[in-house]
């Protein structure tokens, strides 16, 4: 069966009444080595039937014990752990069958096994960890000593005894095979040494030595052979434990190495979380699994999602404390995309109206920004000034006044505006940022907020784009960038009703009359 092609593979499995499985295991190319080389997590991402898996996986485990029952063992010192592994089993059974076995008491210097109360004679206990250890140790040496290449199929060894240089196909036939040896050797792991990879492609070369290419040949089959293991990891990279695993030894693509002191940190908090959240699990994969069917929904059950997102509140924020990524939090929780539902979850954290407070004060300071020295001469005023000479009526005199004061507040305070909002460009910032089109026009305009320079939401209006963007910075626990803090410095003070010397509060602007805003 090593030598088996993949057409060999999925004839063997019209044969074994599992047909169903052949396109699957045409796409995924199983090759006879492929397929003894298959372990339990393998085969439930290549067969969805539970039925199929228990089927194939009896199938390929007889085929094994076959193969095995026929081989004998080569190596003396393999043969002679074998004997003493079936010494220590013969022992065994005739200690169970003895009289002593059924309540008999038979004189003895060492205390005989008893099943009854679960006691085991300490010389086959010390037999066993001794041919265990020996066993284990052989077996970990076998890499370091020396490593025999699998026998490779007909046109690979004519290739090889010709001494040719092969194509791109027979060097992924030759890749295949020793990943597939590698796999089988390692009993169905994934993720080899890299002293493996080493010997491995070592046994390769000195083997056929013209397979080094301008002496760069290592290196060249050692990454093509990593490669395909990436490619068969393929499968259960979405694996929950995988992903763990992954998080807890900084094997995320670009991500530096942490210190000793920040793992244990990190390891220390992530068991806190997992322990307060163990109460939560059950319950919140339910809402879990609500909210992806709710939000594919045209007609929305509002009511039903608010409060779901409210019980879910807590566990919510743990999450966004402990640093989980937002791409994984808003998958959890696709709602978080809405407009409205920031602006509630903003209302939950501050008990306050932001959409509200953000209206007052755009109204309240249009005047103030608008006429302020530092942006008489920027071109969204002077192209502001331009559209109001074609309009009379008021409100949309209003709208054009509140646009242009949403765009101008980073000028005004000497902020970058490239982090508060990108007109008719492509984002760059990683941090939340507007991105508007049109923004005079009222049939035409947009407004978006961006994450991580992605599109989280569209909104309607400069009202609404506002309030969302200072909501994000609180609702995913985003710092504000330094660049942007005096704008942000500004927006809070009036949203929170705090005391500043710089800028009066709203209620006491609304009292004064001919207040100008100061600027810095």
């Amino acid at each position: 069966m090593e030598n088996w092609s993949v057409e060999q593979v999925c004839s063997w499995l019209v044969e074994k009444n599992l047909g169903e499985l052949v396109h699957r295991f045409q796409e995924e190319e199983v090759s006879g080595a492929a397929l003894l080389a298959l372990n339990d997590r393998m085969v439930q991402q290549l067969v969805k039937k539970i039925g199929h898996q228990a089927v194939l996986m009896d199938l390929i485990k007889k085929y094994k014990q076959n193969t095995q029952g026929l081989k004998s063992p080569e190596n003396p010192r393999e043969a002679a752990l074998v004997m003493q592994t079936e010494a220590a089993q013969d022992y065994r059974d005739e200690e169970s069958s003895s009289p002593a076995s059924h309540g008999e008491r038979m004189p003895s210097f060492y205390p005989a096994e008893n099943l009854d109360n679960g006691l085991i004679d300490q010389r086959v206990l010390k037999h066993r960890r001794n041919v265990k250890h020996i066993l284990a140790r052989s077996k970990a040496l076998q890499w370091t000593k020396s490593y025999v290449l699998p026998e490779f199929p007909y046109d690979v060894k004519c290739m090889l005894a010709e001494q040719k240089c092969p194509d791109h196909s027979m060097r992924i036939r030759i890749i295949e095979f020793l990943q597939a040896d590698m796999t089988k050797y390692l009993e169905g792991s994934l993720y080899p040494s890299t002293q493996q990879y080493n010997d491995v492609v070592n046994a390769l070369l000195q083997a056929h030595p013209f397979l080094d290419e301008d002496g760069c040949g290592f290196f060249l089959w050692k990454r093509a052979l990593k490669d395909r293991f990436k490619y068969v990891r393929r499968p259960i990279e979405d694996d929950e434990q995988v992903i763990r695993n992954k998080c807890k030894f900084g094997h995320r693509r670009g991500q530096t190495r942490k210190s000793l002191a920040d793992i244990r940190f990190d390891e220390i908090k992530l068991v806190q979380i997992k322990e307060e959240a163990v109460c939560f699990d059950s319950e919140l994969d339910e809402h879990i699994k609500w909210f992806q069917q709710e939000y594919v929904k045209t007609e929305k059950d509002w009511r039903e999602i608010d409060k779901r997102m409210s019980q879910t509140l807590e566990i919510r924020r743990k999450m966004i404390g402990s640093r989980t990524p937002l791409k994984d939090i808003l998958k959890l929780f696709p709602f978080l995309k809405c407009p409205y539902q920031i602006f509630r979850e903003f209302q939950l954290l501050t008990r306050t109206d932001i959409y509200k407070k953000t209206r007052h004060i755009l109204e309240s300071y249009s005047e103030n920004i608008l006429t302020s020295f530092s942006v008489v001469d920027n071109p969204i005023n002077i192209l502001l000034q331009e559209k109001m000479k074609h309009y009379t009526d008021e409100d949309m005199l209003k709208y054009l006044k509140l646009t242009a004061t949403c765009l101008l507040l980073p000028d005004v305070f000497g902020d970058d505006p490239s982090l508060f909002v990108i007109m008719n460009e492509q984002v760059q910032v990683s941090t939340p940022v507007l991105e508007v089109k049109n923004p005079f026009n009222m049939e035409v305009c947009e407004f978006s907020l961006y994450l991580e320079r992605e599109r989280l939401t569209k909104v309607d209006d400069c009202v609404t784009a506002l309030a969302v963007l200072v909501a994000a910075f609180h609702v995913f626990g985003i710092e504000c960038p330094r660049r942007l803090s005096q704008t942000f410095n500004f927006l809070e003070t009036l949203i929170f009703d705090m005391h500043s010397p710089y800028f009066p509060s709203l209620k006491e602007k609304e009292k004064e009359v001919g207040f100008q805003l100061p600027v810095t």
